[in-house]
């Protein structure tokens, strides 16, 4: 079987989508309103800025939603709703302007393209921001995409619209950010070092990278059985990665690194032993403190009968 290759006729005028904790907690919170522990998901509206192919997306809002779960062509979104409330907070915020849609997937559906065919009517190229409200795989909790023409090379096929991928990021004002530190002093817990929060936040960061590494190897291995079409530009990609690898082939910087993770292990131990050391001496004094105290407290009685 022949695969047919294709070709974007538009350019990418979208190359980043940034997100605000703000809006992660609105539609966390109009999630579990509106749809906690069942199939359903939820929609809204994305509001924000677009400067030089990066969007970023301030504040969302909610908005009614419902769609037939057995015939996915049937699906209904209150356009007027949208209207009414974005009138409002124009006048709340004349900057913002609707930079797309959100949707809680956790996956792409069949009628994202409809959803998202309805939203060029508010916006040239909105842009689709799919958030896990319950994560299972390590990293931040966004996909983003926008939707291009695609022209197929036989000309027998019509031109259809196909969602890419553009990467998103998470990013806070400094009063987003004294506000997500608020909300965090109830998870964190006080008694972990800082040393094992960033032990364990490299750990995390190390799962995500085999977590990628895995994926991209199923990807190759679907291209090899010709289950999936060769796409040049995830190769070039690929290739970039690879160039960009060190080698570790030569034996100066194998023994830059040994020496380098020696140090480091020595540091952490002698922290530890330190750290148990001066335990150990405080426990020590605060004994020998009860011990004074209790002979004070016996030595009371006696001095009261003597002096009676």
């Amino acid at each position: 079987m022949d695969v047919i290759k294709t070709q974007q006729i538009s350019s990418r005028p979208i190359e980043k989508v940034i997100v605000h904790p703000l809006v992660l907690l609105s539609i966390v919170d109009n999630y579990n309103r509106v749809a906690k522990d069942t199939r359903k998901r939820v929609v809204g509206v994305l509001l924000g800025t677009s400067f030089k192919g990066t969007v970023d997306v301030t504040s969302s809002y909610a908005v009614p939603f419902e769609e037939d779960e057995k015939d996915p062509t049937i699906w209904f979104l209150d356009h007027n709703y949208h209207e009414s409330m974005f009138s409002m907070f124009k006048r709340i915020n004349a900057k913002e302007h609707v930079v797309g849609w959100y949707s809680t997937g956790p996956k792409l559906r069949e009628n994202d393209l409809d959803i998202h065919r309805l939203f060029h009517n508010y916006v040239p190229n909105p842009v689709l921001v799919i958030i896990d409200v319950q994560p299972k795989e390590l990293g931040i909790p966004t996909k983003s995409y926008y939707d291009v023409e695609e022209v197929k090379e036989n000309a027998t096929q019509k031109s259809q619209k196909v969602f890419v991928h553009v990467p998103s990021e998470i990013a806070a004002h400094e009063v987003e950010e004294i506000g997500v530190e608020h909300l965090l002093r109830d998870v964190k817990d006080a008694t972990i070092s800082t040393l094992a929060t960033e032990v364990s936040g490299k750990l995390t960061a190390l799962k995500g990278l085999d977590a990628r590494l895995q994926e991209i190897r199923a990807y190759l291995d679907l291209v090899i059985d010709e289950k999936l079409p060769l796409n040049h530009e995830i190769l070039y990609h690929l290739q970039d990665v690879f160039n960009l690898l060190p080698n570790l082939n030569v034996n100066e910087l194998i023994k830059a690194f040994a020496v380098k993770t020696n140090d480091m292990m020595l540091v952490i131990y002698l922290s530890s032993l330190i750290r148990s050391v001066i335990a150990l001496h405080n426990l020590i004094n605060n004994k020998m403190l009860n011990k004074e105290h209790e002979k004070a407290e016996d030595a009371k009685p006696a001095t009261i009968q003597a002096a009676s």
